[in-house]
């Protein structure tokens, strides 16, 4: 975990100081809602269809237990005893009463959490892999760097107001579990040929309204320069991006229109004012912040080389939780473990506050007290010893959280889509649960095999589903919900955009749609070995559409 020094919990304190004066002017009569409105959102409050929306800070989506107890308090004493866990690394309350946000903050504070641009045309939270620090493929620790850029983003006064909200996210991978390409701006981290530690910079991605895979415009960067080039970046936006029409201010729609080779030129022209220049990182500086991290302290254990399912032969469940939701680690002995917030029947990604105490108390006792949030709107124990892996497994059922659907159909991402947000065509639980009760079947789904199914309540994208192996989308028609459907869209490092099948469909209808596609996957597939998606890019769309429609007639 980083800890906060002195200048970082005075921030904060400030800013909770400032809005509760700002939240009793309003609240008097002194502030009218026009000038609140930009108040509020520098706080990450929204307001949402039936009530306001605090959506809190997770940076680079890393939880100690004593934050998650205290998002529990909040959710038991201020909100409806719940939490929504979202694809940024963040958590969301829906039901805040105005007059206690100022309450909520500065009990967050007191933990070392806020809500500082989690909404407005700034900066937004900088997001990296789950498995970060502890995946063996891993290239660089990103924590470590998005920190930095997290110091360096917050309160910075030339990019508070850019034309559009702005999202990076840093990989320490190969695999690209950060998703990378698909941000405003995607950071990757590698080694010069010499061996020498720098970074890829990709620019331009991006989903809701125009989905697109971003452009490298810079192959490697030495590491002392990440501050100084994302600022060229961001100058070059700042100047240029358009602020007359807010479905076309991202950066992607700039990038595009000055064409990938010329927007690169362009922040090169800027970078060369930039490089060397004030915001160069020392190594001084990167030590500073890498000694703010709290560390595990490992045991030294030796590698054990049995298969998983060999630590409970008798439980049969154990195997095929082990299969799906133990992921490898660089230490000896060690494993990650993902709790699985996709159970049959509940919305994908919420924790009830007693979830969110027990599992702060399994954290204590497994992960050294840390945990994270997955963009698939899961948590994550990053440092659990194989050996305790049964018995976790066990508390973790007991509790709900052990569903073993880590990459499988069943394990939806899904935004709040209309029965909370004002912005939603069409609802998006309803619809996710409809999915998971047609396909509660665990062999079925082991059958089936990797699947990522992503759901949108409208054209923001706020589930992703344009990189959902199928995605669905909430469209407006006439006043009724119906539901656009894609098929192969992807992350990581071969990222793609999903294609449209053809006309959309009833809300009814989407289980036999999505039936019907893996029905034809599993009739055509080359071997059990094949995913859904590869199927898709080897015989294309035309087959797939055939096999929907014409059932459909």
């Amino acid at each position: 975990m980083y800890l906060y020094d002195h200048i970082d919990q005075r921030l904060v304190d400030e800013r909770v100081a400032q809005f509760r004066d700002q939240v009793r002017r309003h609240l008097a009569g002194e502030l009218d809602e026009a000038r609140f409105l930009p108040l509020r959102l520098q706080n990450g409050l929204y307001m949402q269809k039936h009530a306001h929306m605090l959506r809190i800070a997770i940076p680079y989506g890393l939880l100690s237990s004593a934050q998650l107890r205290r998002l529990a308090h909040i959710a038991r004493t201020y909100d409806r005893d719940y939490a929504h866990f979202t694809t940024r690394q963040n958590v969301q309350l829906n039901w805040p009463a105005l007059e206690d946000v100022p309450e909520i903050l500065a009990q967050l504070a007191e933990v070392q959490m806020h809500a500082i641009q989690t909404s407005g045309n700034c900066i937004r939270n900088i997001t990296t892999d789950q498995f970060a620090g502890v995946a063996p493929d891993e290239v660089a620790d990103p924590f470590i760097w998005a920190e930095l850029m997290r110091q360096w983003s917050s309160f910075h006064p030339e990019f508070a107001f850019l034309p559009r909200k702005f999202k990076i996210a840093i990989s320490g991978s190969p695999a690209d579990r950060a998703a990378t390409l698909l941000h405003d701006i995607g950071v990757y981290a590698l080694r010069g040929d010499d061996g020498s530690a720098g970074f890829r910079v990709v620019v331009g991605g991006g989903l809701g309204r125009t989905p697109m895979v971003g452009h490298v415009i810079r192959e490697f960067l030495p590491w002392q320069h990440l501050l100084t080039y994302l600022e060229a970046v961001l100058r070059v936006y700042n100047r240029y991006g358009r602020r007359d029409n807010k479905y076309k201010a991202r950066i992607k729609i700039l990038v595009k229109d000055r064409t990938p080779a010329g927007f690169r030129d362009e922040v090169e022209a800027e970078w060369a004012q930039l490089a060397g220049g004030p915001s160069t990182v020392p190594v001084e500086e990167i030590d500073r912040i890498s000694a703010r991290f709290t560390r595990p302290a490992y045991r030294s254990l030796e590698a054990d080389e049995r298969p998983l399912a060999a630590l409970a032969p008798d439980e049969p469940g154990f195997a095929r939780w082990a299969q799906r939701n133990v992921h490898p680690h660089r230490v000896p002995g060690y494993a990650a473990v993902t709790l699985s917030l996709k159970p049959t029947g509940k919305p994908p990604g919420d924790a009830s506050a007693d979830q969110m105490d027990a599992i702060a108390a399994l954290a204590d006792r497994y992960s050294f007290g840390e945990l994270r949030v997955s963009h698939e709107q899961n948590l994550v124990f990053s440092d659990v010893e194989r050996s305790a892996l049964p018995q976790l497994w066990r508390e973790l059922r007991a509790l709900g959280l052990a569903t073993p659907n880590v990459g499988l159909l069943t394990n939806i991402v899904s935004c709040p889509g209309g029965d909370f947000c004002s912005l939603a065509n069409a609802v998006s639980i309803p619809v996710a649960q409809a999915i998971q009760e047609r396909f509660d079947d665990l062999d079925y789904l082991h059958d089936i095999g990797e699947l990522d199914l992503n759901i949108s309540g409208c054209i923001n994208a706020c589930g992703h589903h344009h990189i959902g192996h199928i995605g669905i989308l909430g469209v407006d028609k006439a006043g009724e919900e119906w539901y656009q459907v894609t098929i192969g869209g992807r992350q990581g490092p071969q990222a793609a955009i999903g294609r449209i099948i053809g006309p959309s469909f009833a809300r009814d209808e989407i289980p036999d749609v999505v039936e019907r596609l893996i029905g034809h996957y599993l009739e055509v597939r080359e071997s059990d070995a094949e995913r859904f998606v590869d199927t898709v890019a080897r015989i294309g769309l035309e087959p797939f559409k055939e096999a929907v429609y014409a059932h459909a007639d």
